[in-house]
């Protein structure tokens, strides 16, 4: 029998989550590849097991629907037969293309596990709050930067060592630097940072706000190393074809609005390996890659992919748009999130590239985009709220049917288009405007905007 669900838990093989559609587990990736014949095991697993939805998180972890307590049990057996690398300890993410990658400085990918092993058997380990994670970056290609994590290490070269940066509390940008170490040392740095963590029993960044970053740089002071942080880099995208160091490509591909049928992901597979792929591993952003794709094939990969309803061009639409399950497959939402989003991604293709990017979420919890974002929906007693330059947490300003939605953001959408200048952001046009302006937009009337 599974413990019973503690809110705010990651919902791993041991403690599933009751969603609407029934249980959910989460399998945490490592950052390894998943074999071709693993990977259709996998989804076959699945089908059997639960309803064949199979999500990739904006994380990169794997989620499967559909799941009884029963069909828990065996899922767990069925996946321990079929060798997929997981994780159940708190979250370390690495580079998607860790060990593979020319240009990255460091293999994220070997330190990654060396660190989950140290902090399996680290004492504190009790103590860490809920989702809290780790990110390692070896500077590759798909970096980590605009991934949020409550401890970062960042690997740069300098004079002829490679050296990682600690940071703490958020994403590359919001994150508080504490200091350089040795590669030897990051393990340790890394346990450092989570110690104090788990002494102060919350999340890295409420950890700062109260309190600085005193105790953080306190816990590394005889092994830091005085080095200028690295600067951000532009942002990371799975979707597309990434070198190898060896003639072979990778693929990546993204799941619309982050699900998929496993039927869908199983055909995906026989043609990925058919074209020579070796595996399959998972991208924050809600992609999954194709390893090891020959040259003369990728093409051909590219082109059935697309026809299965994946996302292969990062100028997709239906990127522009973040939702989560919604309605009935969520119990806590109030509006079909994941049913209205295709309606609103057409939208976003009549108004142009410029449109918002729009959050779609079900209830005020948010799950889907943790950050403010130019449009959200909410879903309020079977309403839509709108929710400009915010949260689905802060208060709409204005109240729709399903039905009305698609006019509003079109409306919202080409008004960005119109009045944008230079390289502006949809969040700095609508910022731009009063609360007024923008709720008669919204409601379709007459405006000066």
């Amino acid at each position: 029998m599974n413990a019973p669900f503690r809110r705010g838990a990651c919902p791993g093989l041991s403690q599933p989550m009751p969603t609407g559609d029934g249980l959910l587990v989460r399998l945490t990736s490592t950052g390894a590849t998943i074999r071709p014949e693993a990977f259709i095991a996998l989804c076959a697993a699945g089908r059997s097991c639960g309803n064949g939805v199979i999500e990739i998180t904006s994380r990169g972890s794997i989620q499967i629907r559909g799941l009884t307590e029963r069909s828990v049990e065996r899922l767990g057996a069925m996946i321990g037969r079929i060798d997929v690398p997981v994780s159940e300890g708190p979250p370390v993410l690495c580079d998607s293309l860790a060990g593979l990658d020319g240009e990255e400085v460091l293999d994220a990918g070997a330190l990654a596990a060396h660190l989950r092993g140290a902090i399996a058997s680290a004492s504190f380990v009790a103590n860490l709050e809920p989702k809290i994670s780790v990110a390692v970056d070896g500077g590759g290609t798909l970096h980590l930067d605009g991934v949020p994590a409550d401890v970062r290490l960042r690997a740069q070269a300098s004079h002829g060592r490679v050296y990682l940066h600690v940071s703490v509390g958020g994403d590359a940008a919001a994150a508080q630097p504490i200091g350089a170490v040795a590669t030897e040392h990051a393990v340790e740095a890394a346990l450092r940072m989570l110690e104090v963590i788990a002494a102060g029993r919350a999340r890295a960044r409420e950890i700062v706000a109260t309190g600085g970053v005193g105790a953080f740089c306190r816990a590394i002071a005889d092994i830091r190393v005085d080095l200028t942080p690295p600067s951000l880099r532009p942002p990371a995208d799975p979707v597309g074809t990434h070198a190898l160091r060896d003639d072979g490509v990778v693929l990546g591909f993204g799941l619309a609005f982050g699900h998929a049928d496993s039927t869908a992901l199983e055909e995906l597979a026989r043609a990925a390996a058919s074209a020579g792929g070796t595996g399959f591993r998972t991208a924050p952003g809600r992609a999954l890659l194709a390893i090891g794709i020959g040259k003369d094939c990728a093409a051909h990969v590219v082109d059935s992919a697309e026809r299965m309803g994946f996302i292969v061009h990062p100028g997709d639409p239906r990127r522009r748009i973040v939702a989560c399950a919604g309605a009935p497959i969520c119990a806590a939402a109030e509006i079909p999130a994941r049913a209205l989003a295709p309606g609103l991604a057409k939208c976003v293709t009549m108004a142009g590239r410029d449109a918002p990017i729009v959050h779609v979420s079900g209830c005020a919890k948010g799950c889907a985009c943790a950050r403010l974002a130019p449009v959200t929906v909410v879903g309020v007693d079977g309403r839509c709220g709108v929710v400009v330059n915010g949260s689905a947490r802060d208060r709409p300003l204005a109240m729709l049917t399903p039905e009305a939605l698609p006019g509003a953001l079109s409306r919202l959408a080409e008004t960005v288009r119109r009045l944008r200048v230079g390289d502006e952001s949809a969040a700095e046009v609508l910022s731009h405007l009063d609360r007024a302006q923008i709720a008669r937009l919204i409601h379709g009337e007459a405006t000066g905007a």
